[in-house]
């Protein structure tokens, strides 16, 4: 699994137009109808209680039950959204440079958001949360189901009693017929990229070949520009395989929907959100 490096620096300025706002208040709707986490300012007091010890309980499993954490955070700014709505939250990416971007996005919202150095396929949590969410295809960048199955399996390990994970992926579809084998340009006035898409039918891996060009100061003949590269891999998922390894990891599935309009997956669906609940590790 590829980790972003030098194109964390540019990552924010090329996903300007992702709309994380409707992201977090589409992921806030599905957490207060289907979650158990609550906001800060939503969630009451235990109660009167005499008994301290039970009370200190109490507040140790309230705490942990509102825990959200955001699974491949990237520069944090859903992370961030998702903490201003009052949610206790946690990232975790694997990419050092986009979680210095995050944690500065953390300073100046003045939030705390504990952000963690680590890869998905080896989560490791100091207690259970509430919900998992993991989006903008995160889990795509998984490229064999033996990975999805381990990192699904820790997720659900790490989930609170009857907690849940919202998480999305782009579907074979969406490789296969409309982003496979094309390229994408954009340029802007500080930065510029190429990218260059190859779909890999046999294996479902889609590979994204990125040419970065990033104003670097000028000379005597005019603006300079820092060229760099990167490859990346994603693998596309059927919803069929996605459902299948979700039961595998002990969880179940309540909701499955397109992600563009939030209605039935058809066969065109180009990304999908899954919800699925921790059903008893005991079962």
């Amino acid at each position: 699994m590829e980790s972003y490096s030098d194109f964390a620096k540019v990552y924010d300025t090329f996903m300007d137009e992702t709309p994380y706002e409707a992201w977090s208040d589409f992921l806030d709707e599905l957490i207060k109808k289907y979650g158990i986490s609550a906001t800060k300012n939503a969630d009451g007091a235990a109660g009167e209680n005499t008994d301290c010890q039970k009370v200190q309980e109490e507040n140790v499993l309230r705490t942990e039950r509102n825990l959200v954490l955001d699974l491949g955070c990237g520069t944090g700014t859903l992370t961030e959204i998702m903490a201003a709505k009052g949610y206790d939250m946690i990232g975790v990416d694997n990419s050092q440079e986009m979680l210095s971007i995050a944690m500065e996005k953390r300073e100046k919202a003045g939030s705390s958001t504990l952000y963690l150095l680590q890869d998905m396929r080896e989560l490791e949590l100091y207690s259970t949360v509430g919900t998992v969410i993991s989006v903008c295809d995160c889990v795509n960048y998984l490229l064999e189901e033996e990975e999805l199955l381990q990192t699904f399996k820790l997720v659900n390990n790490y989930l609170y009693p009857g907690g849940i994970f919202i998480f999305d992926f782009n579907t074979v579809y969406k490789y296969e017929q409309v982003i496979g084998d094309t390229t994408i340009a954009e340029s802007r006035e500080e930065c510029s990229f190429i990218w260059d898409n190859y779909y890999h039918p046999e294996e479902q891996i889609n590979e994204y070949d990125l040419t970065i060009f990033v104003k670097d100061g000028e000379d005597e003949y005019g603006e300079t520009f820092r060229r760099f590269q990167e490859s990346h891999y994603q693998r596309g998922y059927t919803l069929e395989q996605m459902t299948g390894l979700i039961k595998e990891a002990g969880m179940t599935v309540e909701l499955v929907l397109d992600a563009d309009s939030h209605g039935a997956v058809t066969k065109e669906s180009q990304r999908i959100y899954i919800l699925a609940r921790e059903r008893g590790k005991n079962e």
